[in-house]
């Protein structure tokens, strides 16, 4: 069944209007007629199953059958801050990072951060981004958007206080893998981390200092000296197998 993303606002009712370039491809491309039956999810986690009843000019209206809870929501959030990347390798991060079933993206500057744009550039950045999310969501089945947040400082990310069991910084100076690290902090169960990765030059000594400092611990991602846009892919399956939903059920 096709899925379209339908803003939790326009859900007032049992018929709602479909319009936009989704309604375009429903008619244009699928050419999908009366009575069909496609998907809505609205990235809060719920999800539809939907008829089509009218296809009009600019819209397509849709009678919603059913209302339910999205069943593909890892039982671990994890927030990833990246460091700003260059050229387009944020945009494949935001959907692969999507596709994973990451909870929010913040990113960030650090001092070897090559980009650094102004704000009005890093607001189209930011949207594109958004953009990208809601369009793997399509893909993934995933109920609840990856949410991007505002661009802010590597100091700003080391002090976020957002009740998080595990926060861990991947550096590649590091020997200990993650299942080592996390046994120095707490020996239980993890449903919030938040993990820190750098831009391709890495962290700096005194960044590294600074995280420790509030709390966080370093880990690897092995041997090989991964580019900036895979080990930010890799760190993150890591913390989906080992306490998400993408290892072996947990008893």
């Amino acid at each position: 069944m096709r899925r379209f993303f339908i803003e939790e606002s326009k859900i007032t009712g049992p018929m709602i209007s479909i319009t936009g370039s989704d309604a375009a491809h429903i008619k244009k491309v699928l050419r999908m007629k009366s009575g069909d039956r496609i998907g809505l999810f609205d990235g809060r986690g719920f999800e539809y199953e939907a008829r089509i009843e009218n296809l009009l000019a600019g819209s397509v209206e849709v009678s919603i059958i059913k209302r339910f809870l999205s069943a593909s929501e890892s039982p671990v959030q994890i927030i990833v801050a990246q460091a700003l990347l260059k050229d387009k390798k944020m945009d494949i991060l935001a959907r692969q990072l999507t596709e994973i079933g990451v909870a929010r993206l913040i990113p960030f500057t650090s001092i070897r951060s090559v980009p650094r744009p102004d704000k009005k550039r890093l607001s189209a950045r930011r949207k594109r981004w958004e953009k990208i999310a809601i369009e793997a969501l399509k893909q993934c089945r995933r109920g609840h958007v990856t949410k991007i947040g505002e661009t802010i400082t590597f100091n700003d990310i080391i002090k976020i206080n957002d009740e998080c069991d595990l926060k861990i910084v991947f550096w590649e100076n590091e020997s200990k893998p993650v299942s080592d690290a996390v046994q120095q902090v707490h020996d239980r169960h993890y449903r919030k981390i938040l993990a820190v990765l750098g831009s391709e030059g890495g962290f700096s000594e005194k960044e590294i200092e600074d995280a420790r400092a509030c709390g966080f611990v370093t880990a690897s991602l092995g041997p090989r000296i991964l580019r900036a846009e895979t080990a930010a892919v890799a760190a993150c399956t890591i913390l989906q197998y080992l306490f998400g939903d993408m290892g072996l059920k947990k008893s």
